[in-house]
C-alpha cells in the first residue's frame, strides 16, 4: 500500500520588505541557473538594493512571499501589468519564481501562485503570463499544472 500524501502546510503571504533582501538573494541562488548570475558580493547586495528600492516605488510590482512560519519558502515577483490591449484591462506578470530547494515538492508553489492568482482577479486582470527558462524542463512542467499554455513564442534580447 502506498503511503499517504500528507496536504501542504497553508503558507501565510506577504509582500517583501528591503530586509528581505539577503534571503532573497539567497532563494535566487538555490537554483541551477542563479547560480550561475545571482552573486552576494557587496557591489552587486547595493545593486539589489537599488533595484528593490525602484520595484517597490512602483504599486503594481511586489514580491509576494510564501512563509511557513516565519521562514520564507518561497517567493514571486508580481506585476500588474497596465495597457490598452484587452480593452484596457490588466495582465498580471510573474517573473523570479523560486520555491527553497528542501522545500519542493510539497505544495507550496502552487499555494504561492493560487495567492498570485488571486491578488490578479482583485485587481481586474484577466490573465497571468510568463516566461521560464528552455532550460528548466520541470519549472515548464508544473506551470503546465497550474494551467498555463505555451500560446506565444517568447523572444529576448541582450541590451
Amino acid at each position: 500500500m502506498a503511503p499517504k500524501e500528507l496536504a501542504p502546510t497553508p503558507l501565510d503571504f506577504r509582500f517583501a520588505t528591503k530586509e528581505d533582501i539577503p534571503e532573497l538573494i539567497s532563494l535566487l541562488i538555490d537554483d541551477e541557473l542563479g547560480r550561475q548570475r545571482e552573486t552576494v558580493d557587496p557591489q552587486s547586495m547595493q545593486q539589489y538594493q537599488k533595484a528593490f528600492a525602484r520595484m517597490s516605488a512602483q504599486p503594481d510590482n511586489r514580491i509576494l512571499l510564501g512563509l511557513d512560519g516565519h521562514d520564507i519558502v518561497g517567493m514571486l515577483q508580481l506585476t500588474i501589468i497596465h495597457g490598452l490591449t484587452h480593452q484596457g484591462r490588466p495582465r498580471a506578470q510573474i517573473e523570479g519564481v523560486r520555491v527553497k530547494g528542501d522545500a519542493r515538492g510539497r505544495g507550496y508553489g502552487r499555494q504561492l501562485f493560487q495567492k498570485a492568482f488571486d491578488i490578479g482577479k482583485e485587481q481586474g486582470c484577466f490573465m497571468a503570463q510568463l516566461t521560464t527558462d528552455n532550460r528548466r524542463p520541470d519549472a515548464k512542467r508544473f506551470y503546465e499544472s497550474l494551467g498555463f499554455e505555451a500560446t506565444h513564442h517568447g523572444m529576448k534580447r541582450p541590451l
